[in-house]
């Protein structure tokens, strides 16, 4: 039996977090062979998972903002904070499966299996470490350890490339650094959305001053077209 069964919760979502952690490859022979969906799979682990950086982050900055600058304190408006933490959540799921787009767009070029639920699995599983590490969002002078949690997930995607998606071995680092590359260009595109939004309104005031901010935000749509196109060229480079 596996160490968490498709579609569950609770003690044995926490189990797949520690198994993915503390013994990461034998976790993904697990995976491998699990039967899941893409649906499944983000409602029982990549919704509740990808909220612990948003949801932290958002309690960190509520309740110490940015302190230390020449003796000034200052603090975001609660309600910008808010819609940061939404729009955050929300593109990072959307980043899950864009990236899953793209490892199973690369997996033929390097003798792999074109398989778009086996590729969800390797993106899901291996944000589990930038996902938990987000609990340092709560004291934002710690933040930067967050950066540990992002380094590992990438270790254990390049762990669970080559295994789900059938490359050989000897083929794996250069899947994983093309996948790395494309993945940066969609982080690059999602980061502009993001700081598109940051950048509406005036959402920065010191401490000691009070009022509310008034924040409106347009419509945003993540172009998938143009990650498509990146991933065909950066096909065509390997």
């Amino acid at each position: 039996m596996s160490v968490v069964e498709p579609g569950s919760a609770g003690s044995s979502l926490l189990g797949r977090v520690k198994g993915i952690l503390l013994r990461p490859e034998a976790t993904w022979d697990l995976i491998d062979p699990e039967p899941a969906t893409i649906g499944g799979l983000y409602r029982s682990y990549v919704a509740p998972l990808a909220a612990i950086p948003a949801v932290c982050t958002l309690v960190g900055m509520l309740r110490f903002g940015i302190g230390g600058i020449f003796g000034l304190s200052f603090r975001l408006s609660p309600v910008w904070l808010i819609v940061q933490a939404i729009t955050s959540y929300a593109l990072s799921l959307a980043m899950v499966y864009v990236l899953a787009l793209i490892v199973e767009a690369l997996a033929p070029t390097f003798g792999g299996t074109k398989d778009r639920v086996q590729a969800f699995k390797v993106c899901c599983y291996a944000m589990t470490a930038s996902w938990v590490f987000g609990v340092f969002g709560l004291a934002p002078t710690l933040g930067v350890v967050g950066l540990l949690g992002a380094l590992y997930s990438l270790y254990l995607l390049y762990l669970g490339l080559p295994k789900l998606m059938r490359v050989p071995q000897e083929r794996a680092t250069p899947y994983f650094a093309v996948v790395l590359v494309v993945g940066l260009v969609a982080g690059i595109v999602i980061s502009s959305i993001a700081g598109r939004i940051a950048s509406i309104g005036g959402p920065l005031h010191l401490s000691d001053v009070t009022g509310s901010t008034s924040l409106s935000v347009p419509g945003v749509s993540l172009e998938l077209s143009e990650l498509q196109k990146a991933s065909k060229r950066a096909d065509v480079a390997a």
